[in-house]
């Protein structure tokens, strides 16, 4: 049996630790808020007291929902004081400023440190299903691989250096937004034009478009199902404006990544930000040409 911690139970965080306890291995579990701790201690998990503590199980998954958030739990010197010789695996999506600082600290502090954020939603995280993205030094993501075969279908090894898996994710999430923005802006004119917009997202995603964010977002726009939010407007809006860093901190300039940008503030003022980021789509429902 092997040991592991998790540390952030919200949706995903959950799904992981669920599957990990599961599979058998001898899970501890942290979390801000002590509701979900006590939920898996009930199936068998050690509940934990500090996320300093979850280093005692040598892996330590952190699904986390930030920059803030990663660097408040984990960077500071008294929490990678606890770390040395454990191994910390990121799965949140975080900017390549924050990925950067955190390789450098876990380093100073004698901490493995791999990035891993993953491609997938909720269900994708309760199927096990997820599609990791990984980058960090080839041994300690061989440590990790046997946790995160259970969470994922594959692990993409995306080489030694951390910031790229989180370049990798926030390309992902960029394409994700442009094409969210891209189908609402299609079922806007098949509705005005008096098409079936449920029909119109079967036909494309099923000639055209095929793959899973077209056709889960297709639907969810074509239906207008925005909660419960998979993934949150907020949360789209970082990754956008993550985006938008990364590119300028390489010399370049993303135009409809500015047009992503301004939809989704549009959408954080109009009262979104708790709802799927899809929800954008009755933005675009309402604009009137002139």
């Amino acid at each position: 049996m092997s040991t592991i911690a998790v540390v952030g139970l919200g949706a995903m965080g959950k799904a992981m630790a669920d599957n990990l306890v599961r599979s058998g291995h001898e899970v501890s579990v942290w979390n801000r808020s002590p509701g979900p701790v006590e939920e898996f201690a009930a199936v068998g998990a050690r509940p934990l007291e500090s996320a300093a503590q979850a280093f005692e199980s040598g892996v330590v998954f952190s699904v986390l929902a930030d920059d803030h958030a990663v660097s408040d739990t984990f960077l500071t010197p008294e929490v990678l004081a606890a770390g040395r010789g454990a191994l910390h695996v990121n799965l949140a999506t975080v900017s390549t400023q924050l990925a950067d600082r955190a390789t450098a600290l876990h380093g100073e502090h004698g901490v493995g440190y791999v990035a891993a954020p993953v491609f997938g939603r909720v269900p994708v995280a309760q199927a096990g299903q997820l599609q990791v993205l990984a980058a960090g030094a080839s041994d300690q993501i061989d440590r990790a691989q046997p946790f995160l075969d259970v969470i994922g279908a594959r692990t993409w090894r995306l080489g030694d250096v951390p910031r790229r898996a989180n370049v990798v994710k926030i390309i992902g999430n960029f394409l994700i937004a442009s094409a969210i923005q891209s189908l609402s802006e299609a079922v806007s004119m098949a509705e005005r034009s008096g098409v079936d917009s449920a029909l119109l997202v079967e036909l494309l995603t099923s000639t055209l478009f095929q793959g899973p964010a077209y056709s889960s977002y297709g639907k969810l726009i074509a239906t207008s199902t925005y909660e419960p939010a998979g993934f949150t407007t907020t949360l789209g809006r970082k990754d956008v404006g993550l985006a938008l860093d990364v590119a300028a901190d390489t010399g370049l300039r993303l135009p409809f990544g500015e047009v992503l940008r301004s939809v989704l503030d549009e959408a954080l003022a109009s009262g979104h930000a708790d709802l799927d980021w899809s929800s954008i789509a009755d933005l675009q429902r309402a604009r009137e040409a002139g």
